[in-house]
């Protein structure tokens, strides 16, 4: 089991504008066929996780909640959850959270939905594994960073996938400094 934060990321680094908005990702050329696509990254998943803002975005792009899996909302805010849909709000610590997320994805993975703080958050707590990042053909000049955090990566393997240059990278864990 392996916890992977996949997102798509304007060539300057940003996954959304600072509104917020994904519009200019919706517009851009990707094949769902093809590597390191949506597809067959979702069937390896068993839970997700996602920050307020995300949650919020999705609920307003589409008609209805569009994931069958467990899914943990994490926020300080009572949100309105979709009806039927497996979702936990949540704003315990991410170490507890990704203890239940574990048990509740089985022998799947956990995917960290969008928002590049709460990843950095996972990756804090020493609960990231890989990094999965389809760079789009634009930039935004400013808005929310894919991971802000410093971290050491390895690349595990790079694809085209039509306009998208897309990257897999393991986290690296850092050794605590002795003296």
């Amino acid at each position: 089991m392996s916890t992977h934060f996949y997102t798509a990321s304007s060539l300057d680094g940003y996954i959304a504008t600072e509104e917020h908005s994904l519009d200019w990702l919706l517009k851009q050329d990707i094949d769902l066929e093809g590597p390191m696509a949506y597809p067959s990254f979702i069937e390896r998943m068993g839970a997700l996780a996602m920050g307020a803002s995300t949650f919020e975005w999705i609920q307003r792009s589409d008609d209805e909640w569009g994931y069958t899996k467990p899914t943990w909302v994490f926020t300080h805010r009572d949100l309105p959850v979709p009806e039927g849909a497996d979702v936990t709000l949540t704003s315990e610590p991410i170490t507890d959270v990704h203890v239940a997320m574990t048990a509740a994805a089985g022998d799947k993975d956990i995917w960290i939905v969008g928002g590049g703080d709460l990843a950095g958050q996972f990756a804090d707590a020493g609960l990231l594994d890989e990094v999965w990042v389809q760079y789009a053909p634009v930039t935004l000049g400013a808005g929310a960073p894919v991971l802000p955090r410093a971290l050491d990566l390895e690349l595990l393997d790079v694809a085209r996938n039509r306009n998208f240059m897309c990257g897999r990278y393991r986290v690296l864990r850092r050794t605590p400094k002795t003296k």
